[in-house]
């Protein structure tokens, strides 16, 4: 039986707690950093017999900061869990606890990998892995020139070449990784591969389709569109109990904001151009819907479109897409 390690990850350190086969405790803290996944590896091979095969490592997607950690697990052959903190958080509020401290966390990872069926976490390439790296950041450049803009228009004139010289600089710096990022796909022939099947999808283009490649990673780690569009949040909500609930919340807590976002522009383009989305958000228009419900509905198909692309590894054909919502 494997034993399970929780890692409560922060931006320059990680608790780890270790669920011993007496139901006991073993804490340690390591620093956030190419030397402490050393120690951590090490650390493993120490205190679980058999070392990392006998070992399961569960930790919650928090942002950037578990991702080269979980990527230095698995390159290293431990399994390695990445579930969302919401379903962590309701685990824990099951088990009726209210302090909330790190190593309190780590042990309540280890206690939600032990009591839950997980689906080993798979690394992505590493093409996927720059790819990645390189869209979130050409994502803060853009906030930080939209937000000197926002700033150059109530600025005092006095400081307003400065801020025209921190845009310039941060113009070049956008143009230098979309280079880069062109490159990346150019240069890794899966990545290239994927490109070219999506760009035939009327709606996604050159700033959406590295996102998608990023953020959706291998096609196949998906079963199912269904399960996709879950992943990126793209499913209702529902709450009712009897007569006195009956709530659609829409964009689902727990999934992907990041995949949601690059979707949300290019659903508004292919509800114009593309003729399979075109028809779902003329019909929803004509039910009267929201336009919140419709955009969302057409992310929806417009993802699943993707998916259906990508997996069958065949241009896009509207002949070939179920018009059903």
């Amino acid at each position: 039986m494997s034993l399970s390690i929780g890692v409560d990850v922060s931006k320059g350190k990680f608790d780890v707690a270790l669920l011993t086969a007496q139901s006991k405790y073993r804490c340690k803290v390591f620093h956030n950093t190419a030397s402490g996944f050393e120690e951590f590896l090490h650390w493993i091979e120490t205190h679980v017999e058999q070392g990392r095969s006998n070992a399961q490592v569960c930790m919650e997607a928090t942002g950037t900061y578990h991702q080269e950690l979980a990527n230095y697990l698995f390159d290293h052959q431990v399994r390695v869990f990445v579930v969302n903190p919401l379903r962590v958080k309701r685990f824990v509020e099951s088990e009726g606890l209210r302090n909330k401290t790190d190593k309190g966390d780590a042990k309540a990872l280890a206690r939600f990998a032990l009591h839950n069926e997980l689906e080993p976490w798979e690394a992505p390439s590493k093409g996927v892995r720059e790819l990645q790296a390189l869209v979130i950041r050409l994502e803060s450049l853009q906030t930080m020139r939209l937000s000197e803009l926002n700033r150059l228009e109530v600025a005092h004139p006095s400081i307003c070449d400065s801020i025209a010289t921190i845009v310039a600089a941060l113009e070049s710096q956008i143009e230098t990784v979309r280079q880069l990022i062109s490159k990346t796909i150019d240069d890794d022939p899966d990545l290239k591969q994927r490109q070219d099947l999506l760009e035939t999808i009327p709606g996604l283009g050159s700033t959406s389709i590295p996102s998608l490649l990023a953020y959706i990673g291998k096609p196949e780690r998906f079963s199912t569109a269904k399960a996709l569009t879950a992943y990126a949040g793209l499913t209702p909500a529902i709450r009712q109990s009897g007569t006195s609930l009956d709530k659609r919340q829409g964009l689902h807590p727990m999934g992907h904001r990041a995949l949601r976002k690059a979707l949300f522009y290019p659903a508004m383009t292919a509800g114009r151009y593309n003729p399979i989305v075109a028809a779902l958000w003329q019909r929803l228009k004509a039910q009267n819907k929201p336009g919140k419900v419709i955009l969302v509905a057409c992310m929806h198909k417009l993802l699943a479109i993707a998916y259906g692309v990508l997996k069958s590894k065949r241009p896009f054909d509207p002949s070939l897409v179920p018009q059903s919502a």
